[in-house]
């Protein structure tokens, strides 16, 4: 269950002065190139009520120098958690490269207008999906969410599907950002990239 990390790719501090976001695009491509599973997904990070911690996967639907948008129900318990407490850590966990990319940031909607414009690539029966499902709330069975999709369907048939009211983006704002990458003997290297004040500082693993 032990693995020994051979990337001998170097990361150094000078590769930064761009900023963060040449790397972390960079970073991308090459998941996508090594064919790593959902290289879009990342695993959102955010606060209850009671200040306890709470993470899921969901994807990357934007990612630019002013951060990561993803899409959700609003009235889905990370979205309620983020209108409570707008704040959210987010990590890339590219495993099968031995990579990590982690924001962390203020988050904030997306206007409706870019939620629109995605909502309007989505697959017609996810848009439905959208519609049919109340998250995070619970259902009596497998079959009462099937009629629910079902009633959803029949409701817009023959109809392009509206964004529905309670549905749209967060961006997530980078304030840090941490570069992680696996090398031999637990040595890894990070770097964190602190967004105002331009600093970069190499951690230690």
């Amino acid at each position: 269950m032990r693995v020994d990390y051979a990337d001998d790719t170097d990361l150094e501090v000078d590769r930064f002065e761009g900023g963060w976001f040449p790397v972390a695009q960079q970073w991308l491509g090459d998941a996508i190139a090594a064919a790593v599973p959902e290289p879009n997904a990342i695993v959102l990070g955010t606060v209850d009520e009671s200040g306890h911690p709470a993470t899921r996967t969901v994807l990357c639907k934007g990612l630019d120098a002013d951060g990561v948008v993803f899409y959700t129900n609003y009235e889905s318990d990370k979205g309620v958690q983020l209108a409570r407490t707008p704040y959210a850590s987010i990590t890339f966990p590219w495993i099968a490269i031995a990579r990590q990319l982690t924001i962390r940031g203020a988050v904030k909607k997306v206007s409706a207008e870019s939620t629109a414009k995605y909502f309007a690539t989505r697959p017609r029966g996810s848009q439905l999906g959208a519609w049919a499902s109340h998250q995070s709330r619970p259902v009596a069975s497998r079959a009462e969410l099937e009629a629910q999709l079902a009633e959803v369907t029949a409701r817009f048939d023959g109809a392009d599907v509206p964004v529905p009211p309670n549905w749209g983006g967060f961006r997530v704002i980078p304030e840090t950002v941490e570069f992680w990458q696996g090398r031999t003997n637990r040595l890894h290297n990070r770097i964190r990239v602190t967004v105002a004040s331009s600093t970069v500082e190499r951690l230690q693993p």
